[in-house]
């Protein structure tokens, strides 16, 4: 499968198909407890008019990476190396749940290269939620891995290799689940300092601070990259914050609540096409 090897040892898995101007596919990585591919996507793979491009992050799908602290700008360059990899200058980026925090990261690192943002349910904090909405998962890695070892960690990796969905198994629960000397480097570390990297781990994916943890929220009021946005409704990612974000960026298309209701999925879809159309360069229609 292809990878992109980076700088500290880490393989970033992607995929590339079909042709026409790219579009990077960003995904929730379940920890915000999302699971599936959102309908999103699948409307733009409908479309058969573009290059789609995705690459797991690290630990998650097909990409490993040493234990070490999460960053956004790490996440954001192992992303835009594959793209260099694959010889793509620009894409239409298209994000889902806590992918929406990379989005606005790789527009925050590399504007020049984001043509466009589709953000759907963009994840981040209003007045409705608290960092601890966001740290349960966290909260319950740890307290497997205090009540049961590593060793337990280790079974519920094995259960399933999803955070999302076996949230005891940690954020490193895919490559513990798949990767023999990953998880004898696991068992090799002592259950505080497992805790202490479950730690900076949930510090940088979730950072107090900025209400769209991955970008400065004064960035936020200088971003020119067109945005389309599609509000969520739950916890994680609140009307609030899809509206913050439409109400500050500068270029922002917001969608109605009901977006995604059956009788409003046709228009949802005919509106995301016709964004995707306006922003591709002449050039590459």
């Amino acid at each position: 499968m292809p990878t992109t090897e980076r700088a500290d040892g880490a393989l970033i898995h992607h995929e590339s198909h079909g042709s026409g101007f790219p579009v990077l596919l960003l995904g929730p990585t379940g920890a915000d407890g999302a699971t599936g591919e959102p309908d999103l996507f699948g409307t733009v793979r409908a479309c058969g008019a573009y290059r789609l491009i995705t690459a797991d992050r690290r630990h998650t799908g097909g990409s490993t990476a040493p234990l070490a602290p999460f960053s956004y700008a790490e996440a954001a360059a192992d992303q835009l190396a594959v793209l260099d990899d694959l010889g793509v200058g620009s894409v239409h980026v298209v994000a889902s749940g806590d992918g929406t925090a990379l989005a606005l990261r790789l527009a925050y690192e590399a504007a020049g290269r984001v043509t466009s943002l589709v953000l759907h349910a963009p994840v981040g904090r209003d007045s409705t939620n608290t960092l601890g909405s966001f740290h349960a998962p966290y909260d319950e890695a740890m307290r497997l891995a205090r009540a049961e070892g590593l060793e337990g960690v280790l079974e519920a990796a094995a259960r399933d290799g999803r955070f999302g969905a076996e949230p005891g198994a940690g954020p490193f629960a895919q490559q513990l689940h798949d990767d023999p000397a990953f998880r004898d480097q696991l068992l090799s570390l002592r259950r505080e300092r497992y805790i202490a990297a479950l730690v900076r781990h949930r510090d940088g994916v979730w950072p107090d601070g900025t209400p769209y943890f991955s970008v400065p929220e004064e960035w936020v009021r200088t971003c020119d990259t067109p945005m389309l946005i599609l509000p969520g409704a739950d916890e994680r990612h609140p009307e609030g914050v899809a509206k913050a974000l439409a109400a500050e960026a500068g270029r922002a298309q917001l969608l109605d609540a009901g977006h995604d209701a059956p009788e409003n999925r046709a228009r949802t879809a005919g509106i995301l096409t016709r964004f995707l159309t306006e922003h591709t360069p002449r050039e590459s229609r």
